[in-house]
């Protein structure tokens, strides 16, 4: 269908084109960037939590961290705030979480804004397209003063082809973009949850237990954290 058209003739005489072709180059090189970027953060956030909380309850802090710190997803981030922070105040150590998640979301979302931008762009420098092939018609038809098929056929196939363009551009970039910001929250809120999971379980083993009459109450786990960080900090 397309065996002999000129596509490089096309392509150096429309500057639209040239633009399109940019923007694919752009936006394809970003979606390739996110999709390894997101897959070097996967992981099991269930298991890591279930690592960590097994350590944490046999006392060993230092592996903790480290479990922490050698996971990839956002929740090993989010715990390992609960795991070494030696403060003991709720609100404190809400507020280093919030600012935990904040960091993470900002690496998650980084470059999202190119393709939403592409994806709205593109089809409007499509449009463009359009007019401009549009317009080079009328004036092939006002230098030969025809009308004929073989005068205004380049300025339609301009029109038509770069509106193509920009809608091969737009799709991807749409789709890429919802999927990432999708992603992103869904592994935020799974942080989330595991660091609030992970809190919970270490101040139940403050809470009161009533057996055979005879109360208990085992050390804050906040003190407990405190000493097995002052070592490290000491370094």
């Amino acid at each position: 269908m397309y065996s002999n058209f000129d596509w490089i003739k096309l392509t150096q005489e429309s500057p639209v084109l040239m633009a399109l072709i940019a923007f694919s180059v752009v936006t394809f090189g970003f979606i390739m960037e996110r999709a390894y970027y997101y897959w070097t953060r996967r992981g099991n956030p269930d298991q890591i939590g279930k690592e960590v909380l097994q350590r944490m309850r046999r006392g060993e802090v230092k592996e903790a961290m480290w479990t922490c710190e050698h996971a990839g997803h956002p929740a090993a981030a989010a715990l390992q705030v609960v795991v070494g922070s030696p403060v003991e105040r709720a609100e404190d150590l809400d507020e280093r979480r919030v600012v935990t998640l904040s960091e993470q979301k900002l690496m998650l979302e980084r470059n999202l804004n190119v393709l939403g931008t592409m994806a709205v762009t593109a089809p409007l420098v499509g449009l463009l397209g359009t007019v401009w092939g549009i317009m080079r018609a009328f004036h092939d038809m006002a230098l030969v003063g025809s009308a004929a098929p073989t005068v205004v056929a380049g300025g339609i196939a301009e029109a038509l082809i770069t509106t193509a363009v920009g809608l091969l551009v737009a799709v991807p970039s749409l789709i890429a973009y919802n999927h990432f910001v999708r992603r992103m929250n869904v592994m935020l809120t799974i942080a989330e949850n595991q660091a609030r999971a992970l809190r919970t379980a270490l101040n139940e083993r403050n809470t009161p237990d009533d057996r055979g009459g005879v109360r208990k109450r085992e050390e804050p786990i906040s003190r407990s954290l405190r000493a097995a960080a002052e070592p490290v900090e000491a370094r």
